[in-house]
């Protein structure tokens, strides 16, 4: 019997801290990437203009950058969590974090402005492995999925408020100000953190750092079928997000003419992945991690071809773009604490450096994809929805090898709701 058995999903590893505010310091953790990322899209403009860039596409880079330092820095970020346990690793990525947040407010060129942005997503970098490590100390299988909804539930509202408060802030400060409310967020989440979040990792679980034992822990993680192969499929659907997130500003304001409403029509597009969220928390224990991701790619797909057919024959108006991308985004939901909870299952005794890899791996798949797309962006929906399908294509190809054909098939029993 485990912990959470015996607990009532209460698990010892971070008691005497109960489930919610467990549940609401892995969100708060998680939310500053999509915060560093979501709240810059209605000031892209702005910063186009203070540093003279030339073509629209080119600002991309200041998110494109960002997600470059933080998929590469989560190779790191693992191993050193696994040898020195949680705790230090998230409070010194914050620290840099929020002191990249500081140096982008004082950026006179936008290579220093870049430099910057790279730094905030390294230090951002910890906090994505440490979420997902801490929740994987505590928790397994459907419990994992159940807690990670939980938290995306709540880390989503960022996404969906942070272009709003970014152009809120416009409305009374320069785009500057905007890198000031990303320090503040960043040293009170760090001061949370530091006052009440446990350490979930104890000595006896801590590995050697040596070239040996990391090489030894990434070798267990990619040669295994279960987590390199969601790994690959996590990355290919979030090229359809990131490559949204990069072309959003221009899509909402060049091509529906939405000017400074977008980061509304921005957040109801979120709402699908916070309901996601919310009802995957409900209904995992019930059906289990792969009936419902395999059932959410699938939804995803049929939508993304729905999308690049509309788009094709010019039915693709504002208020039909709005469905697809909102149910769009509720498959995603779906996938992604169910993916994530997938790959991390068979890895509990290194959590720290698998979660490393995975974020890796998926983050620079994702990245690196969306700002091809982002780049092809020619004021036309076509080049985004053809992308899109084809990315979540592949994803289901990929999803297909790795269980053998075997899809909607639940691996574990059914387990009771959170109290």
């Amino acid at each position: 019997m485990t912990d959470a058995d015996m607990d009532g999903w209460v698990s010892r590893a971070h008691q005497p801290r109960g489930f919610p505010e467990f549940v609401a310091l892995v969100a708060c953790i998680m939310a500053l990437n999509p915060i560093a990322t979501d709240m810059m899209l209605p000031a892209m403009p702005d910063v186009r203009d203070a540093y003279a860039i030339a073509h629209p596409n080119h600002v991309q880079a200041v998110i494109s950058v960002y997600l470059a330092g933080f998929g590469a820095g989560q190779f790191i970020m693992g191993p050193l969590s696994d040898r020195f346990g949680r705790r230090p690793i998230l409070i010194g990525g914050m620290l840099l974090y929020s002191a990249a947040g500081l140096l982008s407010v004082v950026a006179s060129s936008f290579e220093t402005m870049l430099l910057a942005r790279v730094l905030q997503g390294v230090g951002s970098s910890a906090a994505r492995v440490i979420a997902t490590s801490i929740v994987r100390d505590c928790y397994s299988g459907r419990r994992m999925a159940s807690v990670l909804s939980l938290a995306m539930m709540i880390f989503i509202s960022v996404p969906v408020l942070a272009p709003s408060i970014g152009q809120a802030i416009l409305l009374f400060a320069e785009w500057r100000g905007i890198f000031v409310v990303l320090t503040a967020y960043g040293l009170l989440a760090l001061l949370w953190c530091a006052l009440r979040l446990p350490e979930t990792l104890p000595p006896a679980g801590r590995k050697p750092l040596t070239a040996a034992n990391v090489l030894d822990a990434y070798r267990q993680t990619i040669t295994n079928r279960q987590t390199i192969g969601y790994a690959l499929a996590t990355g290919g659907v979030q090229s359809v997000l990131f490559a949204y997130v990069f072309c959003s500003q221009q899509i909402f304001t060049d091509i529906y003419g939405l000017g400074d409403y977008f980061p509304l029509a921005f957040g109801a597009i979120a709402i699908g992945i916070a309901a996601a969220g919310l009802l995957n928390a409900r209904i995992v224990g019930r059906f289990g991690m792969r009936v419902i991701s395999h059932g959410a790619l699938t939804g995803s797909v049929v939508i993304s071809m729905l999308t690049l057919l509309a788009a094709w024959q010019g039915w693709l108006s504002f208020p039909v773009y709005i469905a697809f991308a909102i149910g769009t985004m509720f498959a995603f939901g779906l996938m992604f604490s169910n993916f994530t909870a997938l790959a991390m299952e068979p890895q509990g005794h290194i959590a720290g450096t698998a979660s490393s890899l995975f974020g890796s791996i998926t983050t620079l798949i994702g990245s690196g994809v969306g700002a091809m797309i982002g780049q092809d962006f020619d004021g036309t929906m076509l080049p985004f929805t053809a992308s899109a399908f084809l990315c979540t294509i592949a994803a289901l190809v990929v999803v297909i090898v790795v269980e053998r054909g075997r899809l909607f098939v639940p691996h574990n029993p059914a387990v009771p709701p959170p109290r």
